[in-house]
């Protein structure tokens, strides 16, 4: 959990646009995006766990050798929210940070079934997380939305849970547009969950599962297959498929691209190699985002940064490409002209002699 930089290879001015550009982020975890202060606190808050209360250790904790190292890790950090207070602690900071980024909307993913099954009441929880985006819409103006992903590592059993938590009129928050599946691929495959898919898909929520980020792109058409898929969460590997590319971009079906994590959980060797290149050459809908920032060193900005300097963008550019987060979202069509037209003026004021 290294300190985020800037990419240094970006020049200065486009970094500073970045910074002010109004943005959407569709592809964020709820816990993943514990900062360093706030892991610090919650680590002092419950000492009989794994992960270290010093800053500088963390630095080393979070350290990742591949990604099924990176689940352990980040499940040692679930385990920090154990009661409704962390839970609301923790939703809360997040939109803080979100918020000093000029993230104007975003979808954050949440995995209720790790806080519940860990003890913490449902309805408690739904109601820490929906006062802490209240609170944050008001005092921040950041709009916050719910995604529920089922852990995947948790079986069919964490699946049924979440559908329920999701689905039940007694319980599902007011901010829960859709459903989603995170964790591990290999050994997980797409299809055993599509019973959930549809029942979520039936209660009104749209599909959003993770998909080919470390398997190959045959498990991407297993989503869009079997859980209809209206997004796709990291699809890395789609670029080794052209007839995979021609059909996204055809249905307009979005990826939720995040390159330095992609690096981070080495599901990509290097940052000149990602596929992101790939994506826009064949026409599809990117959206950049953070996926678990401070766990990576980064931030949203850093990662538009890196898409500007391997796309070759300027400001424009950059411009078209937080439209495309904004239009890839589940926000209504009000929300979506206000914060287009809100880059549009952003943009136009930056560049004007």
């Amino acid at each position: 959990m290294t300190e985020h930089l800037v990419d240094p290879d970006v020049p200065r001015d486009l970094t500073a646009f970045i910074a002010g550009l109004p943005k959407a982020e569709l592809h964020v975890h709820h816990v993943g995006s514990a900062s360093p202060r706030i892991v610090s606190e919650l680590a002092a808050r419950h000492p009989d766990s794994k992960v270290p209360s010093d800053p500088e250790a963390l630095a080393d904790y979070f350290t990742f050798t591949d990604f099924a190292h990176f689940i352990q890790v980040y499940l040692s950090v679930v385990d920090l929210i154990r009661t409704p207070d962390d839970v609301r602690l923790l939703t809360y900071e997040v939109a803080r940070e979100l918020a000093r980024q000029r993230v104007r909307y975003a979808e954050l993913t949440i995995t209720p079934y790790s806080s519940v099954r860990r003890g913490i009441d449902a309805s408690a929880f739904m109601s820490a997380i929906e006062d802490a985006r209240k609170a944050a819409e008001a005092e921040f103006g950041t709009v916050l939305r719910w995604c529920f992903d089922i852990p995947g590592e948790a079986g069919l059993e964490s699946a049924e849970e979440t559908t329920r938590l999701a689905t039940d009129d007694r319980l599902r928050p007011e901010g829960l547009v859709s459903f989603g599946l995170g964790g591990p691929e290999i050994g997980v495959p797409r299809p055993q969950f599509k019973p959930y898919f549809d029942r979520a898909i039936a209660a009104g929520l749209h599909s959003v599962p993770h998909a080919g980020e470390t398997t190959g792109p045959e498990t991407v058409w297993d989503a869009l297959t079997h859980l209809r898929a209206e997004r796709i969460g990291h699809g890395t590997s789609s670029a080794r498929d052209p007839e995979l590319l021609a059909h996204l971009a055809e249905h307009r079906i979005p990826l939720e691209v995040c390159p330095t994590s992609n690096i981070a959980t080495r599901a990509v060797a290097t940052l000149d190699e990602h596929p992101i290149k790939e994506f826009t050459r064949a026409g599809v809908l990117v959206t950049i985002n953070s996926d678990d920032p401070p766990m990576f060193g980064t931030d949203l900005n850093n990662e538009y940064a890196v898409a500007a300097r391997l796309l070759g963008l300027d400001e424009r550019g950059l411009a078209d490409l937080a439209k495309n987060a904004v239009d890839a979202s589940f926000l209504d069509e009000a929300g979506k002209s206000r914060i287009r037209d809100e880059i549009d003026a952003y943009t136009t004021t930056w560049l004007a002699p």
